[in-house]
């Protein structure tokens, strides 16, 4: 079990990351209250950093009388609780939605989480999906909203994973905290040691190097996969799409394992997007991938929701790309 000697980030540490690398607006976020939607990431390349450790972070560590102010989020009927938590207090970053290989922007609430909570709504309501007992593992997690609806949902294990083990400690667990607490009828959630139904865990570190923490730690213990993994907007960027695809690909179960994925079209000034990385995948040849819904409500990029899954799977049905 892995101590939480990664989890807080010292003042000094602090200190020489602000004044070492320079900090970035990369793209609009549900929390940003004077951005355009369309930023650009064209300061010079920084010399790459060392990757954290991978470690498990755990939901006792997590003092239930540490600061914590929330927003309620309304999403077509549904509501969810999300906390807030300044980048500047964790990290010791102003204003920055990006710091390559420090700060992969977990403390914002992106919009394509939203679009993924409603696109697994409509998923629900039609008969597409269904998480009851199933495994579930969400990428990039962030504020946990798409894994906490699964969770909500009925899910038998959500795992929650984030580059940064601070954004799950100080966000994504009590975030999971204050949702199921709203629950009208008793908690199944399961953190570890506890004797409930459902199984909850979070793991931070890189998608290079996760895959065994994920796969060891988890109920998986025949090396099966998860039933679903859920992302929302986590192929900004180019450099990182082939990492997260080979991830993807050693921990969704096949053959019927589904993969939803909510992510602008493109993301200007870094090169990464939905097309991009389906683009990885259809090189591939191993997965299929389907339209599950478009957003164009003009206050960012065109968003989408995808849902990928192994072609062995009769029920996928390939969509065919239009010109980026």
């Amino acid at each position: 079990m892995a101590t939480n000697s990664g989890v807080s980030m010292s003042n000094a540490a602090s200190s020489s990351y602000k004044s070492s690398l320079e900090t970035f607006r990369l793209f609009s976020s549900t929390d940003a209250k004077t951005n355009s939607g369309f930023g650009l990431f064209d300061a010079p390349e920084l010399p790459a950093l060392p990757l954290p450790p991978c470690v498990e972070v755990l939901a006792s560590e997590v003092s239930p009388s540490e600061k914590y102010a929330v927003d309620l989020v309304n999403l077509d009927g549904l509501t969810l609780v999300k906390g807030r938590v300044n980048t500047q207090q964790v990290f010791g970053l102003s204003n920055s939605d990006l710091v390559p290989g420090r700060y992969e922007g977990g403390l914002k609430l992106w919009e394509g989480s939203l679009d993924l909570v409603k696109a697994l709504c409509s998923e629900i309501k039609s008969g597409h999906a269904d998480f009851v007992g199933k495994q579930v593992l969400e990428l990039g997690c962030g504020h946990g909203l798409p894994g906490i609806f699964a969770l909500l949902e009925g899910a038998g294990s959500i795992h929650f994973q984030d580059f940064n083990s601070e954004v799950l400690h100080c966000l994504t667990i009590p975030n999971l905290k204050a949702n199921v607490s709203r629950k009208s009828c008793p908690s199944e959630m399961k953190l570890p040691n506890c004797e409930n139904e459902a199984e909850v865990r979070f793991f931070a570190g890189d998608w290079s190097e996760i895959d065994k923490l994920l796969l060891s730690s988890s109920k998986q213990n025949q090396g099966a996969g998860y039933d679903f993994i859920l992302m929302a907007e986590t192929v900004y960027s180019i450099s990182g799409l082939q990492n997260l695809y080979c991830l993807i690909k050693k921990c969704l179960r096949q053959p019927d394992g589904v993969v939803y994925m909510a992510a602008k079209k493109h993301y200007f000034g870094v090169g990464g997007g939905t097309r991009q990385f389906l683009s990885v995948v259809e090189k591939d040849g191993l997965m299929a991938h389907s339209l599950v819904a478009e957003v164009t409500d003009g206050s960012s990029n065109v968003r989408e929701v995808w849902k990928l899954s192994f072609k062995c799977n009769e029920n996928s049905v390939p969509t065919t790309l239009d010109p980026l």
